[in-house]
């Protein structure tokens, strides 16, 4: 007797300027604090190399980049002091939490940011990690310190800005 076959409905296409995962982007983590202790001035996308069980254990949202900065060595770009936590999992093949990373980057892109991070100020710190057609990138940016008043400066415009804003929406609401 010959088989028959069920005919499904097609599937709904997903809307892609709403869907992140769809898209092929989607944050893992996010380093606020960079944005608060430093000046973010040129970003830059980098690839990470990573192994199996660090790669699961940032699709778990293990990951943390707050205390993590990059420095070049050796013609090379490193990222250090980024936790990702282990994968529960991993057993004997897990990985180190705290261990240095490489990051990819082309030749060129990496003698710009050797010349720009040996500035006296300047550090490479990164801001996000994030996947992108199904690889975990990590953006780097080239930041400069902040003192403590140049913070107390940032909240007092950030918070002018919001009342100013809030002003503009009851004005319009009457």
């Amino acid at each position: 007797m010959p088989r028959q076959t069920v005919q499904t409905a097609p599937n709904k296409p997903k809307n892609v300027k709403r869907d992140p995962v769809a898209s092929g982007e989607r944050d893992a983590t996010v380093n606020r604090a960079a944005g608060h202790n430093y000046f973010l001035e040129d970003r830059m996308e980098t690839g990470m190399v990573l192994t199996g069980s660090e790669v699961k254990s940032v699709r778990d949202v293990l990951a943390n980049l707050k205390d993590a900065y990059a420095i070049v060595k050796d013609g090379e770009l490193w990222l250090l002091n980024a936790h990702i936590g282990a994968y529960e999992h991993g057993g004997y093949a897990n990985h180190a939490p705290l261990r240095t990373r490489k990051l990819l980057v082309h030749r060129e892109e990496l003698r710009k940011l050797l010349g720009k991070s040996q500035q006296r100020g300047y550090t490479l710190v990164p801001t996000r990690m994030y996947f992108r057609n199904g690889k975990i990138k990590c953006e780097i940016a080239l930041a400069k310190g902040k003192q403590s008043w140049d913070k107390r400066e940032t909240e007092r415009q950030r918070t002018a800005d919001r009342e100013a804003r809030e002003a503009v929406a009851r004005s319009r609401k009457s």
